[in-house]
C-alpha cells in the first residue's frame, strides 16, 4: 500500500462497503479454479476478528481464513483479492492504534509466505514470528522470499471457533 501514513486505516478497517455479500460469478475457468460459483466478501472487521484469535505461537494463512469464511457463510469460495487487501488493512489499523493491537504477523501468505505489505514489512514480522519460536527460511536467488519453516506444524485450526 502507498502513502500509509496518510491513511487512516481504522477507519477502513470499520468501512463494510456493504459487506458481507454473495455473488455468483460466471466464468467457467473461475469456476472451475475455486471449484463453484458463490463467491464470499467478508468485511475487513472480520479479517481482524479472526486474526485477534491466533494464539502466541501459532499462524494462519489468508487462505485459510478464506476457507473458513466460505464454510461459514455457505459459498463456495471467499473473493481472494479483497481478502489480501483486507488483511493488510488489519495489520496496519493495528499498526496505528496505541491499544487493542491485532497479531497481524502471524497471518501468512500461501504455503507460509512472510507478508512485505505489512509494516516495516519483511523485517519486522520476520523479527515477531522469531520471537515467538519460528525460525523463518528464504527460498530464491534473485526474488528472494521468506517463509516459517514447516509452517503446517503452527497451524492454528480455525474449525475449532464455531
Amino acid at each position: 500500500m502507498a502513502n500509509e501514513n496518510k491513511k487512516d486505516f481504522n477507519k477502513m478497517l470499520h468501512d463494510s462497503k456493504d459487506m458481507p455479500k454473495y455473488q455468483i460469478i460466471t466464468d467457467e475457468a473461475s469456476i472451475k479454479k475455486y471449484g463453484g460459483d458463490r463467491m464470499y466478501f467478508a468485511p475487513p472487521i472480520e479479517y481482524d476478528k479472526i486474526m485477534k484469535l491466533i494464539p502466541y505461537g501459532k499462524i494462519v494463512t489468508v487462505g485459510e481464513i478464506r476457507e473458513y469464511f466460505a464454510k461459514l457463510s455457505g459459498a463456495d469460495f471467499t473473493e481472494p483479492i479483497t481478502a489480501g487487501i483486507f488483511v493488510s488493512i488489519v495489520a496496519w489499523a493495528s499498526f496505528q492504534r496505541d491499544k487493542d493491537k491485532t497479531p497481524y504477523w502471524r497471518t501468512l501468505k500461501a504455503n507460509g509466505e512472510l507478508n512485505s505489505k505489512y509494516p516495516h514489512g519483511i523485517e519486522e514480522q520476520k523479527k515477531l514470528l522469531e520471537t515467538e519460536g519460528h525460525t523463518i527460511i528464504t527460498r530464491g536467488r534473485k526474488n528472494i522470499r521468506y517463509f516459517v519453516q514447516d509452517y503446517q506444524n503452527y497451524l492454528f485450526d480455525l474449525s475449532k471457533l464455531k
